[in-house]
């Protein structure tokens, strides 16, 4: 999938007006990495049996500094399958379920909506007649993703259910909407070959691996600056499944933020992977686009489960380095997408160089897991930070006597290793 965004200078009520991006390498001042293999207090870690604690360390420091602490695991998950059948023209199985988090199903909702690859399955009969049902003689690897205007976006199937009740980007100017006659604009889209976004649906099925995708409107509304602009609540973020937990205390660093609560619900996505008979759970790969290939990298990172992560096109906050202060910068970031991230993160506003950590610690606590980097804009995402990460990252596989990224210079692809890149 690809997902390109434009970015203006937005001012957030009681801050400055954001910083410009750098687009000029000329202007790239100086920076020092910290090393993934040396622990906080300057100690180098002395066996791959300490690596563990090093992940950990490192998950603190983003939980602590930018992300905001993780969301604690549900204590109650209720799924319903509430519609399946045959799909794609046949390609897939379509199955739809519904998830809750309280036992009398009250409370926020995911609707998750899963592609089977049709050519390892049969079709049986049942009391009702003949209904695609599949064989559990082969497990396949699922792909996991969140989407960004409902499940419908990535098939024309009409039977696919539109998401109700929360807030939805629709198919317009990228607008917000919930009426149901915006929503079926954008049936199909991610299909069109015209459009800049797309997912190859057909082509990983036919491959043979399974897809599951949720909206993440329905997981915490994505309320921009701009929304704000227009009258929506800026609270309004922290509704959906932040209603699970404990009230947000405004007075506190490192609340939880919405790109915690995306990579919770993707999360919860691998849950009911791993309760379908036909899925290898243990061969998952989360991905996405933009804000939420942020959030399948955090996820990822918390969630060890996760056996490949496939990143496209992050943007600043997710890859590439943010000392290099090319492209989105923690400015932008901050007074644009505040909801993404936790309060200690706006210390670093106009001042990246004193940040005591960098994407490329966030990217090697994936090791000893597969990751593959994908891009292809340098410019506001900044696809050589993406590749200079990766780089600095890769000594966390080496150590762990795996391969890392081979030896190179950017934007060539490099795909041999464990730790990959596509940024050409």
């Amino acid at each position: 999938m690809k997902r390109v965004i434009v970015a203006g200078t937005v001012a957030l009520a009681g801050m400055v007006m954001a910083r410009p991006p750098n687009y000029d390498e000329a202007k790239v001042a100086p920076y020092t990495l910290e090393d993934p293999l040396t622990f906080a207090d300057g100690r180098k870690l002395a066996s791959a049996a300490e690596w563990p604690a090093r992940r950990r360390e490192i998950l603190d420091i983003f939980a602590r500094e930018m992300y905001g602490q993780p969301p604690p695991p549900p204590e109650v998950v209720k799924t319903e399958l509430i519609e399946e059948g045959e799909t794609l023209a046949g390609l897939g199985i379509r199955r739809q379920y519904k998830m809750w988090f309280r036992d009398d199903k009250s409370g926020p909702v995911i609707d998750w909506i899963v592609f089977l690859p049709n050519h390892i399955q049969e079709t049986k009969a049942k009391k009702d007649g003949n209904v695609p049902v599949c064989e559990n003689t082969k497990k396949v690897p699922v792909v996991l993703f969140l989407n960004y205007r409902g499940n419908h976006e990535l098939a024309t199937d009409p039977q696919i259910v539109l998401a109700e009740g929360m807030w939805l980007r629709s198919g317009g100017a990228d607008g917000h909407v919930w009426q149901k006659s915006e929503l079926e604009k954008s049936r199909g889209r991610l299909r069109n070959t015209d459009e800049t976004s797309q997912c190859p649906l057909e082509t990983i099925l036919a491959r043979g691996y399974a897809v599951m995708s949720a909206c993440y409107g329905q997981i915490s509304p994505d309320v921009e600056e701009h929304d704000v602009k227009r009258g929506t609540p800026r609270e309004l973020a922290y509704t959906g499944v932040f209603t699970l937990w404990p009230p947000r205390d405004p007075a506190k660093d490192d609340n939880t933020t919405a790109l915690g609560a995306w990579a919770w619900a993707l999360s919860r996505g691998l849950d009911l992977a791993e309760r379908i008979p036909e899925i290898d759970a243990k061969k998952s790969v989360a991905t996405g686009c933009s804000r939420l290939a942020k959030t399948a990298l955090l996820a990822a990172v918390r969630d060890e489960r996760f056996a490949v992560c496939v990143p496209n096109q992050t943007g600043g906050g997710g890859v590439p380095l943010a000392k290099r202060d090319f492209g989105e910068n923690v400015s932008t970031e901050m007074s644009m997408f505040h909801h993404w991230y936790c309060k200690a993160y706006g210390k670093y506003i106009d001042n990246e160089q004193a940040m005591k950590f960098d994407q490329h610690l966030l990217v090697a606590a994936i090791a000893p897991r597969r990751i593959l980097v994908q891009g292809f804009n340098q410019g506001w995402f900044d696809t050589k930070g993406e590749f200079l990460a990766c780089r600095a990252a890769s000594p966390a596989w080496e150590f762990l006597g795996l391969p890392g990224l081979p030896a190179g210079d950017f934007p060539a692809n490099y795909d041999t290793g464990r730790i990959g890149t596509h940024l050409g």
